[in-house]
Parts: structure tokens; C-alpha cells; sequence
């Protein structure tokens, strides 16, 4: 198919819109499919070991652009540089949801390990990378104090999925990546 669509001057997309009137819902996905897996080939070889599991095809998105390396585990911080500087990854789809997710159980240990470490911002549209921002600790430390500050007023109770505002990411970020739509 791809040998065909470059002849054709065309995407491999382009095909299958053009045949999928005459197949099924299976059957256009079941042609799809070579090139999911090959995607996923892809991903193994950066440490994603499922595309379809915890933003694992849009992480690699972000992997590939930064040029950071996933940590293996991910027990902790995301990536790291080629210096070895860690780094948290968050993603969001601009269409569903207009905050950043953090931590299901965010309490001081992981608010210290939060303030060590850089931040990419990866904002999508659907699975289109619209662009990501870098911000640093000091960048975030109003969130953090927040947090902090919450976790001790509740007795020591973890808060549950804190939120970063796309907003707030847009407004103080560095731009370290944007698509072409919006860079014109």
C-alpha cells in the first residue's frame, strides 16, 4: 500500500477512504492494521511497550520530538536527557478537557520529587500535536504550594488527580515545540 500511494502521489489514507466505501468497518481496520503495528515496532524501541495504554502513542510523539529517552519503570519522573536530567511528560487533549492531569495520590514525597524535575506540556487536538511547553519548578511552585497546602489543611489526606490549567501552561511555558497551523 505504501509502495502504491507513492506512486500515486497520494497517503495510504487516501486509498483506504477511496475502498472503504466497498468494505466493512473490520475490514478497513484489519488493512489499517499493518501500520499500527508497525507503529508500535516503533515504540518498542523507545521503551513504550503498548501504544494504546497510557497515552503511549502520543508519549512517543513527544519522545521523538524533545529527543528525551523514557526512563524505564516509569516509577517515577517520565524522561531524561542525554545528560541524564529528568523530566515529567503530561498530555492533554484540548477537546475533552481543558487541565492537565498530575497524580492520583499527590501528597509532599511526591510534591518534592515534582519540584526536582522540568515539565513537557504536550496539548492535542484529537491525536494532532498542537504543541508542547517546558516549564520549570519555579514555573509551577504556585501549584505546588497549593497542594501542599491542602494536603496539611486535610490532616494529611492525598489528593486525589490535582489539575494544570492548559492556561496557565500556555501562559508560562516556553514554547519548545508547535505545529505548523499555529506557527503561521
Amino acid at each position: 500500500m505504501e509502495k502504491l500511494a507513492a506512486a500515486l502521489g497520494c497517503s495510504i489514507g487516501d486509498l483506504v477512504d477511496e475502498y472503504s466505501e466497498n468494505l466493512t468497518d473490520s475490514e478497513v481496520l484489519e488493512k489499517l492494521f499493518i501500520h499500527i503495528r508497525l507503529y508500535q515496532q516503533l515504540a518498542e524501541k523507545h521503551g513504550i511497550g503498548d501504544i494504546f495504554q497510557d497515552n503511549g502513542g502520543k508519549l512517543l510523539q513527544v519522545l521523538l520530538i524533545s529527543g528525551l529517552k523514557i526512563l524505564p519503570g516509569r516509577e517515577g519522573n517520565d524522561a531524561a536527557d542525554e545528560s541524564g536530567r529528568e523530566y515529567e511528560l503530561k498530555s492533554v487533549n484540548k477537546n475533552l478537557t481543558s487541565s492537565f492531569s498530575t497524580h492520583h495520590h499527590m501528597n509532599p514525597v511526591i510534591i518534592g520529587k515534582y519540584r526536582l524535575v522540568d515539565w513537557l506540556f504536550a496539548i492535542y487536538e484529537g491525536i494532532e500535536l498542537k504543541a508542547i511547553y517546558l516549564l520549570t519548578p519555579s514555573d509551577l511552585e504556585p501549584y505546588f504550594s497549593a497542594w501542599e497546602n491542602k494536603w496539611h489543611a486535610s490532616g494529611g489526606k492525598d489528593i486525589n488527580n490535582p489539575k494544570i490549567p492548559v492556561k496557565f501552561v500556555v501562559r508560562h511555558g516556553k514554547v519548545i515545540f508547535k505545529s505548523v497551523e499555529l506557527a503561521e
